[in-house]
């Protein structure tokens, strides 16, 4: 499956962005969803995953409250709203496809089935 990542941008302390996240190729319902950021200097790290239904979801502790990630399957689409962002959330941030049964699975970037390009964030303060 073939992923796009848009709507990153720069935004002040805050602020509230959303990405968006386009596939196209496979069955989308057909995979869980993830996304990921890498901050300038540091490892990629997760974000969040949603199952492919979209009605169990998971956050690292960093962005729980303030994130929510959501999929439109009809849209072939996933989303991340991003609220209350912070100049630690700034990072390109990926969108990632799975095909496990195991929501706990998604956290982990080395397992992902594939990947979209990037989409930067900057938060400042």
């Amino acid at each position: 499956v073939q992923l796009q990542a848009f709507g990153g941008g720069l935004v002040q302390s805050g602020a509230a962005l959303r990405l968006s996240c386009a596939a196209s190729g496979r069955t989308f319902n057909g995979y869980m969803m993830g996304w990921f950021r890498q901050p300038p200097g540091k490892e990629r790290q997760f974000v969040a995953a949603v199952t492919r239904t979209g009605l169990v979801t998971t956050y690292a502790d960093s962005v729980k409250g303030r994130f929510t990630i959501s999929r439109e399957n009809g849209k072939n689409t996933v989303y991340l709203q991003m609220n209350s962002l912070k100049p630690e959330d700034t990072a390109v941030y990926y969108c990632a496809a799975d095909g496990t049964l195991v929501i706990e699975a998604m956290k982990n970037p080395d397992d992902m089935d594939f990947w979209g390009k990037g989409t930067l964030v900057t938060v400042s303060s």
